[in-house]
């Protein structure tokens, strides 16, 4: 019997029996703007195939597989379009790319879009991740300014909604304090944390702001990834992880700093990071479920041993997410509560 998912209470008992997730399909396509936490494919093909290497990344990704944008396309039931994609890796929320000033920031994306396309199709999902790149700037000498990160965001929502886009997905920042590239000496975690914090509370006031200012039919949902990667660190095995802590490898043509900690061997399956910036294709797997959730309506089935729920708060409802393990014996004796 289907039911909404409404109550944290729910969530608790979901850890114990993983939800079968349905939700119908509602958006035509999607258009991603971003970093290489987005990016599928944009920067290794203009720079002819060789950042990021082939022999440690997987097909163009900053990871050892999809990104979280593939693995929501195909939770909503739509086939991914590369050419839908204009992430790039090492772009800021400006111009600027910190990889290579040959590629484009953000506010380039949205230009060469806005320009390519005089009216956006209403019908589609604009999603807009960017601003770890603003940070990680303070590597090469860069002065990390979260207010006018969070200006150049509402400045590309604000440009894509002038020309018809009504439904957005803007995602905040992780706490990358807590990423192991922090580690580069022990002033950096307590820095980046910071900043982070400032661009989140920024974040979310603008985001609130542009819902009442622009178009009545405008509606940009926050989706707090800040929450999931706090959970997943501090709890890596709920989700089906076993190291939230140390990254599997090292290549310096995509994060040029020789840190204090090494990588380790690791069964990826496993890790959060792939290397010390970026997540490995689980922990997208992961992101990608949680932005599904908050897109759509939470509907429940049978019991399953592939998804479980993730409760996110306060944002609309409980956010659910899916974690592997199988039922024990000492699970059986509550199966009738995942039946109401």
């Amino acid at each position: 019997m289907k039911q909404t998912i409404l109550t944290t209470g729910f969530f608790l008992l979901s850890f114990m029996f993983p939800l079968k997730i349905l939700a119908a399909q509602n958006y035509e396509d999607i258009y991603v703007f971003g970093d290489s936490f987005s990016d599928t494919g944009n920067a290794f093909n203009a720079t002819n195939k060789t950042f990021p290497s082939s022999s440690t990344y997987f097909d163009g990704r900053f990871s050892n597989g999809p990104v979280w944008v593939e693995y929501l396309a195909q939770d909503l039931g739509l086939s991914f379009n590369p050419r839908n994609n204009f992430a790039y890796g090492g772009a800021t929320t400006g111009v600027n790319n910190i990889s290579d000033p040959a590629l484009p920031g953000l506010q380039t994306q949205i230009a060469n879009f806005t320009a390519e396309n005089l009216s956006a199709n209403p019908n589609a999902l604009y999603i807009v991740w960017a601003g770890a790149n603003d940070y990680f700037s303070y590597f090469g000498g860069g002065v990390p300014n979260p207010n006018q990160a969070v200006a150049n965001i509402s400045a590309a929502v604000t440009s894509l909604a002038v020309i018809g886009a009504e439904d957005f997905l803007v995602v905040n920042q992780p706490d990358l304090g807590k990423f192991p590239v922090a580690n580069f000496n022990s002033q950096i975690p307590s820095l980046f944390s910071t900043l982070t914090d400032a661009h989140n509370s920024s974040l979310n006031a603008t985001i609130n702001f542009l819902n009442q200012r622009l178009s009545p039919h405008l509606n940009i949902i926050p989706f707090n990834v800040n929450d999931l990667f706090s959970r997943i660190i501090t709890e890596p095995r709920e989700f089906g992880l076993t190291n939230a802590t140390n990254y599997c490898i090292q290549d310096l043509s995509v994060v040029p700093l020789t840190l204090p900690t090494q990588p380790v061997a690791c069964n990826p399956d496993k890790f959060l990071f792939w290397d010390p910036v970026h997540p490995t294709t689980a922990a997208h797997r992961l992101i990608g479920e949680s932005a599904f959730l908050v897109l759509k309506p939470v509907s429940i089935t049978e019991p399953s041993a592939v998804l479980g729920i993730l409760a996110f708060g306060a944002l609309s409802a409980v956010l659910a997410l899916q974690h592997r393990y199988q039922f024990n014996a000492e699970q059986s004796n509550l199966e009738g509560k995942s039946h109401p």
